[in-house]
C-alpha cells in the first residue's frame, strides 16, 4: 500500500491509524493534512475528523529488490530476494535453483546486475546506497577460490624465481589477492594493465 487516506479526532491520531495500516514509521512516509478536525456547533453538529493522506516514500533497497526480481522472471528463474543491513551496505542474496545463468561466468553477470542494482537503488533515495549482490552465497565461494589461488601462485613464484601475470579481474577480486598476499614476506603484487583487462602480478620481493 503506497497511499492511503486516515482519519481521526486529531491530526496526530489520523495520521498513527495511517501509519498502523500501512505498516511503516513516520519518516518513511509523506503526510499532507487534507482536512482539519472541527468541534462544530455546540460541540456536536457538524463535527468533523481530521483526514490525513499519507503517501510511502520510495525505498531504495526495496526498489533494487524488486528490480532483481523482475529480472529473475524475465529470465524463467524462481527465487527469492532477501536482504541484510550491514555497516557500510546493504547485502542482498537471491536463492533459488538454476542460478548459473544469473551468476555468469566468473560472476560477470552477477556484477552486472549488481551495477544496475545499484542505480536503482540510488535513484530511489535520498542517501548513498551501496549494494552488494550474491546468489547462493558465490562470491563467498569465490573468495575462497581466489585467496587459494593466490596461495598457489605465491609458492610458485617463490619456487620458480619468476613472476607470474594472473588473468584479467575486477578490482574486487584484485583486492582479495592483494590483501591475502600482503603479509607475504616472501612475493609483492602489484596490478598493471586498463580495465577491462587488468591484471595482477605476483613478483618475488
Amino acid at each position: 500500500m503506497k497511499m492511503l487516506v486516515a482519519s481521526g479526532k486529531t491530526i496526530e491520531e489520523a495520521v498513527r491509524s495511517g501509519l498502523a495500516r500501512m505498516g511503516a514509521k513516520e519518516d518513511r512516509v509523506n503526510i499532507t493534512v487534507l482536512e482539519q478536525p472541527s468541534k462544530g456547533l455546540f460541540g456536536l453538529i457538524g463535527a468533523r475528523e481530521a483526514r490525513v493522506q499519507l503517501e510511502l516514500l520510495p525505498d531504495g533497497v526495496e526498489e533494487a529488490m524488486n528490480f532483481l526480481r523482475d529480472v529473475s522472471e524475465a529470465m524463467e528463474l524462481t527465487v527469492s530476494v532477501e536482504r541484510t543491513d550491514e555497516s557500510d551496505s546493504v547485502r542482498i542474496n537471491v536463492s533459488g535453483s538454476d542460478l548459473g545463468i544469473l551468476i555468469g561466468r566468473r560472476g560477470q553477470t552477477l556484477d552486472s546486475l549488481q551495477y544496475l542494482a545499484n542505480i536503482v537503488a540510488n535513484r530511489h533515495s535520498d542517501h548513498h546506497l551501496r549494494i552488494v549482490l550474491d546468489a547462493e552465497q558465490f562470491r563467498e565461494r569465490r573468495r575462497q577460490t581466489l585467496e587459494a589461488l593466490s596461495e598457489r601462485m605465491a609458492s610458485r613464484v617463490v619456487r620458480t624465481r619468476k613472476e607470474i601475470v594472473l588473468e584479467p579481474m575486477t578490482s574486487h577480486e584484485r583486492k582479495i589477492i592483494h590483501a591475502r598476499l600482503q603479509a607475504n614476506p616472501n612475493v609483492r603484487t602489484y596490478s598493471q594493465g586498463d580495465e577491462p583487462n587488468r591484471r595482477i602480478v605476483i613478483a618475488l620481493k
